[in-house]
């Protein structure tokens, strides 16, 4: 049989009535009495079915076909036709089957695995369906980032992932040796963003983060991917328009370019469709005014726990910002404020700090974290000592301030949690190849 032109199952529509190769893997197998056998082979792409009829197929077709075990390697060819009951609307009918490799029994099986056994086995749970969804989701959700910050005019603006000083503190810090010093592996790209901001005006930094807090929820890694965008001549305010303006584009984003893999995820699309800007604003303030009536009061100075969060979804049925929070729940770096008074700033110093937090809806928490940074060296020296961080591991970061001080700010905001909300999966593990958490290093 002669060579015939490669194929993704994805892009099926394109060769109706031709005959093409599909080189894949068997995701499952079922015989209809002597003459016919049924086969959904999966690619990387989405699913197929070929149908193989005892005398359209070659002979050794069927021999071939009685031998092979769930994720074995295989090439078909044969004719791409329409089938709307198949999935994705095409099916094979196929005249060829080669197989590369018999798989050995395959450690994941239709019934009930344990969370520490799947962990153990990421390495092929991941070929599993709402495994396979949710990190394209991510894949596609990290592409429409870069366009959106690249359309925006934003530089991109690659942070250390070794670093010599703090971000958010000192007690998460994972540390290294590094030759005759002491290095920690970043919590945050945000201090390096603000030399590009700068430098640049607007620019984003995405990369990895690492935050060594015990934790065991659903939505916390040790290990994961943030995108920070940082503005020069920016306030608080300008901060969360960016912020509404981002998430929108992603959640719309996603839902254009992924419904396939939302339908597969079982995702309530109609949830998402009505994620548009603007988000409401409440004030730290009038937030804990709205948890007291919800009955899960918050004593102030306090930061918000799960309870929290979920009721302030639930209230908004929307991502909503708090803004104003207290001073003493925030880094060091930012700008203060006596009293809530909307975008203005009263005294260098205040309980608030100019931060802002979006939450999301249905109990996933904080999906971006932000504000304006202070721009004076002497307070910052001033909060730095607060904090006990010594100013010599900071001499950079000052100097921002004493060549050229502007208003300036930005947020982070956490890839897995993102998707994590946008797929509606149960926990972040879910949303990144190979999660890191307190118990889990390997694979």
């Amino acid at each position: 049989m002669a060579e015939f032109k490669k194929f993704r199952i994805a892009d099926a529509a394109n060769w109706d009535g031709q005959t093409v190769a599909l080189e894949g893997w068997v995701y499952n197998t079922r015989a209809a009495g002597k003459k016919l056998r049924f086969l959904i082979a999966r690619d990387g792409s989405g699913i197929m079915q070929c149908v193989f009829f005892q005398g359209e197929c070659e002979e050794n077709s069927f021999d071939t076909f009685d031998k092979l075990t769930p994720e074995s390697s295989v090439r078909i060819t044969g004719v791409i036709k329409k089938e709307p009951r198949s999935p994705g609307g095409f099916e094979m009918s196929a005249r060829k089957l080669e197989c590369f490799q018999v798989a050995e029994e395959y450690p994941i099986s239709k019934k009930e695995h344990g969370v520490e056994f799947l962990m153990d086995h990421r390495h092929l749970w991941i070929r599993s369906r709402k495994q396979w969804a949710a990190l394209r989701v991510r894949s596609e959700l990290i592409w429409l980032l870069h366009q959106f910050y690249h359309d925006r005019g934003f530089l991109r603006f690659d942070a250390p992932i070794l670093s010599g000083a703090a971000c958010e503190g000192t007690s998460t810090l994972f540390q290294t040796p590094y030759f005759d010093e002491k290095a920690f592996l970043s919590q945050s790209g945000q201090l390096y963003g603000e030399v590009g901001a700068m430098a640049f005006g607007k620019v984003y930094v995405y990369g990895p983060t690492f935050r060594a807090e015990k934790s065991k929820t659903r939505k916390h890694l040790t290990e994961f991917w943030m995108v920070e965008p940082e503005m020069a001549y920016a306030t608080m305010n300008d901060a969360m328009a960016l912020g509404e303006e981002f998430v929108e584009y992603l959640v719309q984003g996603i839902l254009t370019r992924c419904q396939s893999e939302l339908e597969i995820l079982e995702r309530d699309l109609s949830q998402l469709e009505k994620i548009r800007a603007p988000f409401p604003r409440v004030s730290y303030d009038e937030a804990l005014q709205i948890l007291k009536k919800k009955g899960v009061e918050l004593p102030w100075g306090e930061d918000f726990g799960a309870p929290h969060e979920t009721a302030l979804g639930e209230h908004f049925e929307k991502p909503v910002f708090v803004h104003h929070m207290p001073s003493q729940i925030k880094a060091f770096y930012f700008k203060q404020s006596d009293e809530v008074d909307g975008p203005g700033v009263r005294g260098k110093n205040g309980k608030y700090a100019l931060g802002c937090d979006l939450i999301a809806p249905d109990g996933y928490g904080e999906i971006i974290g932000g504000g304006q940074r202070e721009e004076d060296v002497e307070t910052l020296l001033a909060r730095l000592a607060e904090h006990k961080l010594d100013p010599k591991d900071y001499y950079w970061y000052l100097d921002l301030r004493r060549y050229g001080s502007v208003p300036h700010s930005g947020f982070g905001l956490g890839i897995e949690r993102m998707v994590a909300w946008v797929t509606g999966v149960g926990h972040v593990r879910e949303t990144i190849p190979f999660p890191r958490m307190m118990n889990t290093l390997k694979p």
